[in-house]
């Protein structure tokens, strides 16, 4: 979910993540999630605040209507309930769904890339004709 690839979870990262796990929640919702495990204070979770996430929830230290609580419960399995073959299918599904995100966004980088690639041949004819017209204006 790291989009901007810098080692961070920021807001609007978050709100994907959790819009993608089927538990939108509100602007101040999003801020207080961070805020509850936010240790340096910088607005965002590195890898180790997002652990301490799922550290509370197993020790029991987060509010049972938080959203952290309820980002924790989408992202974990009992083994012991679901078992072997159940805990199997759960992580397949949680690949084939981020597999599929990525190819989301595989989809449109491709489209970001043709219209970058079509403006720069919009700007390369328009050089060319600059030229050209410059050749018959002197």
């Amino acid at each position: 979910y790291d989009s901007g690839r810098d080692g961070y979870i920021d807001l609007m990262e978050l709100k994907l993540m959790m819009e993608k796990l089927g538990a939108p929640q509100t602007h101040l919702g999003l801020k207080n999630m961070i805020k509850e495990v936010d240790e340096d204070f910088d607005g965002k979770l590195s890898f180790r605040e997002f652990l301490l996430i799922f550290h509370k929830a197993a020790a029991g230290e987060l509010e049972e209507d938080s959203g952290l609580m309820t980002l924790a419960k989408l992202s974990e399995i009992d083994v012991s309930i679901e078992g072997v073959k159940g805990a199997k299918n759960f992580f397949e599904a949680k690949a084939q769904a981020l597999s599929s995100a990525s190819k989301f966004e595989a989809e449109i980088k491709a489209e970001q890339d043709e219209r970058k690639r079509e403006e720069e041949e919009r700007r390369n004819r328009r050089a060319a004709f600059r030229e050209l017209k410059s050749a018959f204006s002197q």
